[in-house]
C-alpha cells in the first residue's frame, strides 16, 4: 500500500505536511513491506523462478520482492518512479555483501519506467512481475497497462507477466481502515477514493496490455504488527493517508487510525489484521 502497495503516487511527488519522506521509507522497508511476503513466495514458487530468471520487477520499491528473487539465483532488475528513497533502500539491500552467499551478481535499480532499462547486450527478461496491488483506489490500475506495454519490446515472448490485487473487502480487514482515510480527505476523495476490489481487475488490466491470461492465485497476506504504533506507522508509510492530512492534519489522522485500529488489537497488544491477495499470471504475445 504505498506505491509498493498501491499505483498512486505521481513521480517524485511533493512533501506532505509534517512527513519526513526518508523516515516514511523506512517504515515501509523494516514494517509494511514484509506483509506482502507470502504473496512473493507463492509467486515464486509457482513459477520456479531461480538461476534461469531474469526478472524485471514493475514499481519494486524498497526491494524486498527482489532481494527474495535474487536469493533464488536469478538474476534481478527493479524499476520505479515514485520514490527515491525507497530506491535507495532497494540499492543497500541488494549489495552483494548484503545478500545471500546463493544471489547473483546481476541487479540492477532504475528510477524511471521500464524502457529506461533497455540494453541491447542483455538477454531478454523471463518474468515480469506488478506487485503493487490494485483494486484498493479509484484508478489505482491506471498506468499499469502502458507499463506493461512499455516492458513487453524487452520481454521474452510468451513469458509470464505477474499482476496482484486486493482480494474481496469481507476478506480483507485493512479496508475497513483504509476507508477512515477516505472519510477525512472528502474533499480530495474524487481523486482516490477507496473502493472495493473488483473480481475481474486484473483481468482489465492484462486484456489492455495485450496480454493472455494464464492462471491466478488467492494468497492470504496478514498485515501484523508488535503495537498500535508500529501498525500506525507502517500504514501511514503506505501515503494512502497523504489526502487524508492535507485535508485536516495529522493529529486528526493519528486520532482516526489509531480508533479504526482498536478493533484489531489482541490481547497482548499486538495488531492483527486477516487479508487476502489475488495474483493473475498472464503471459507476453
Amino acid at each position: 500500500m504505498t506505491r509498493t502497495l498501491v499505483r498512486q503516487h505521481p513521480r517524485h511527488a511533493g512533501p506532505v505536511p509534517g512527513v519526513d519522506r526518508r523516515a516514511r521509507a523506512r517504515d515501509w522497508s523494516e514494517i509494511q513491506e514484509r506483509m506482502l511476503v507470502p504473496l512473493y513466495e507463492a509467486v515464486y514458487q509457482r513459477l520456479d523462478v531461480g538461476s534461469d530468471t531474469r526478472l524485471l520487477g514493475l514499481g519494486c520499491g524498497s526491494g524486498l520482492a527482489l532481494l527474495m528473487a535474487a536469493t533464488r539465483g536469478a538474476a534481478v532488475t527493479g524499476v520505479d518512479s515514485s520514490s527515491p528513497e525507497r530506491l535507495d533502500l532497494a540499492r543497500e539491500r541488494l549489495q552483494p555483501q548484503a545478500r545471500d552467499t546463493r544471489a547473483r551478481a546481476a541487479t540492477r535499480v532504475v528510477d524511471g519506467t521500464p524502457g529506461d532499462t533497455a540494453d541491447a547486450r542483455m538477454p531478454a527478461y523471463t518474468l515480469v512481475t506488478a506487485f503493487e496491488p490494485i483494486g484498493c483506489l479509484a484508478g489505482d490500475s491506471e498506468g499499469l497497462g502502458e507499463l506493461i506495454e512499455e516492458a513487453t519490446p524487452l520481454v521474452a515472448r510468451g513469458a509470464p507477466v505477474v499482476l496482484a490485487g486486493w482480494g474481496p473487502p469481507e476478506r480483507c480487514a485493512t479496508s475497513t481502515v483504509f476507508r477512515v482515510a477516505t472519510k477525512l480527505a472528502d474533499p480530495l476523495r474524487s481523486a482516490g477514493s477507496w473502493r472495493p476490489a473488483l473480481r475481474d481487475d486484473l483481468e482489465e488490466v492484462a486484456q489492455r496490455a495485450g496480454l493472455r491470461p494464464d492462471g491466478s492465485g488467492r494468497v492470504s497476506c496478514p498485515f501484523g504488527y508488535a503495537d498500535v504504533d508500529s501498525a500506525m506507522r507502517g500504514l501511514l508509510s503506505t501515503g494512502l493517508f497523504d489526502a487524508a492530512i492535507v485535508a485536516t492534519d495529522r493529529e486528526q489522522v493519528d486520532k482516526e487510525l489509531s480508533e479504526a485500529l482498536h478493533a484489531y488489537r489482541r490481547a497482548d497488544g499486538t495488531v492483527w489484521m486477516p487479508n487476502v491477495f489475488r495474483y493473475l499470471i498472464a503471459r507476453t504475445p
